[in-house]
């Protein structure tokens, strides 16, 4: 129970106490605020613990609290205190959505009890959500992220186990690899109600880099004719994509380093400071230390946003999906571009095996759309009209049947080896020639 919070909202100064006193003497975690206006808002959705309020207090009042609290989320328990003549209110309070209400004067062991039963009700509801949540991901990340690699599987449990917590990520990855669409993943399965605000650094001149993320005033320089909010202040209660963070100026990055710790902005032309809630998800295709011992990034901007990672690999490294994902791009843009979606031949997959694929998954999807089109297909543009290395060919299947067999009997070298009729030590050596990345069961 000590890991769930309860808030006291009580302008009786001695009430309030009390409150805060009984809970603390059994171990439960609680702050006290004299108005609903003092109460850090807007609450997370994920809130861990409750809230107890007075009906009667200064400005808002209990009442039009407990309607904005279960607006935002139902499932929190709301605690209200009411006076001898409010009893009514109290009734309608609980038809309104309060879990519980205690008439002053009350029994401080009552108010305990009270909130003990308020505080498991939110475990319970929590866990459900956080259940129900891992049910979702799990199904929507298998529709997005195509793959049935061991390299994909093990993305996919990654991005679903950091989706929900509240930490910024950085993705690293070549070109074409899926950047945005992993930050985006990570934003829709975040519970987080702000939206998702991406913005390409590499895209911006440095002039312009500062009022377009932090905002301005009018009149805060030349042109500036009317006010304007930045991404980071649009980000709020959301999440904000930095792509190629390591174009971002340096002079930029300590300022942008301030508001990662701070959580705070103030617009060009501006004295206010502007509370932000938002969650960072930076992506880049460079490494990010090597250039900070190079002078060229910021050494502690790099560690700030170092916490959690994600490296994706490039699809050369994952050969064994490349047929999955150009049935998935086909279809999609035989729909995209109403036409119908042509068969794929044998030829056109040995092609596609062949290629290494310099730009990725996104190259993968314009050469999809070019089959629907029925356009040459030649991924392979340095000998686009000749013949399919032999080697190359060989060596693509190769790597897709064993990464197949691999998967059909989950990582068990033995099972493949006996299945592929191949000598363990041969399979050993092709598993790391070809870079296959495995589970032992």
């Amino acid at each position: 129970m000590a890991s769930l919070d309860v808030i006291v909202v009580e302008d009786v100064a001695d009430v309030r106490l009390g409150c805060l006193q009984a809970l603390a003497l059994e171990g439960i975690k609680a702050t006290g605020y004299d108005s609903v206006e003092a109460v850090p808002m807007p609450l997370s959705r994920d809130f861990p613990g409750i809230v107890v309020s007075d009906i009667r207090l200064p400005k808002m009042d209990g009442m039009s609290f407990l309607a904005k609290l279960t607006d935002y989320d139902s499932d929190l328990p709301v605690i209200m205190i009411t006076g001898h003549g409010d009893v009514a209110t109290a009734v309608q309070a609980m038809r309104d959505g309060a879990y519980d209400f205690i008439q002053k004067p009350f029994n401080s062991q009552h108010f305990v009890d009270v909130a003990k039963r308020a505080l498991e009700k939110r475990r319970l509801a929590m866990e459900a959500r956080r259940l129900r949540r891992q049910i979702a991901v799990k199904g929507d990340l298998e529709s997005r992220i195509i793959g049935r690699s061991t390299t994909v599987a093990e993305l996919r449990e990654l991005v679903g186990s950091i989706a929900a917590v509240p930490t910024d990520v950085m993705i690293s990855g070549e070109t074409g690899t899926g950047k945005e669409l992993i930050a985006k993943c990570l934003h829709d399965l975040s519970g987080r109600r702000g939206p998702f605000v991406a913005l390409n650094c590499g895209s911006l001149p440095e002039t312009l880099f500062e009022s377009e993320i932090f905002g301005h005033e009018a009149g805060a320089f030349s042109g500036a004719t009317k006010q304007r909010i930045g991404k980071i202040e649009y980000a709020n209660g959301g999440t904000l994509f930095l792509d190629e963070i390591e174009s971002m100026p340096i002079a930029m990055q300590v300022k942008f380093l301030r508001v990662l710790q701070e959580r705070v902005i103030e617009r060009l032309g501006s004295n206010k400071v502007i509370p932000v809630d938002f969650r960072v998800i930076a992506a880049t295709k460079e490494d990010l230390l090597q250039l900070s011992k190079k002078g060229a990034f910021r050494r502690d901007l790099h560690f700030r946003l170092n916490i959690a990672t994600i490296d994706l690999p490039p699809l050369r490294n994952r050969k064994e999906d490349i047929q999955l994902l150009f049935e998935y791009f086909v279809n999609q843009a035989s729909a995209r571009l109403n036409r119908p979606a042509p068969p794929i031949r044998d030829r056109a997959i040995r092609e596609l095996i062949a290629h290494d694929w310099p730009g990725n998954v996104r190259e993968l999807g314009n050469q999809a759309e070019r089959y629907v089109l029925g356009l040459k297909s030649a991924p392979n543009h340095e000998a686009a009209s000749g013949p399919i290395p032999l080697a190359a060919a060989v060596e693509g299947f190769e790597r897709s049947l064993i990464a197949e067999e691999l998967r059909r009997n989950d990582g068990n070298i033995s099972k493949t080896a006996e299945a592929m009729a191949i000598a363990k030590t041969t399979l050993f050596d092709k598993i790391k020639k070809y870079d296959i990345r495995i589970r032992e069961v």
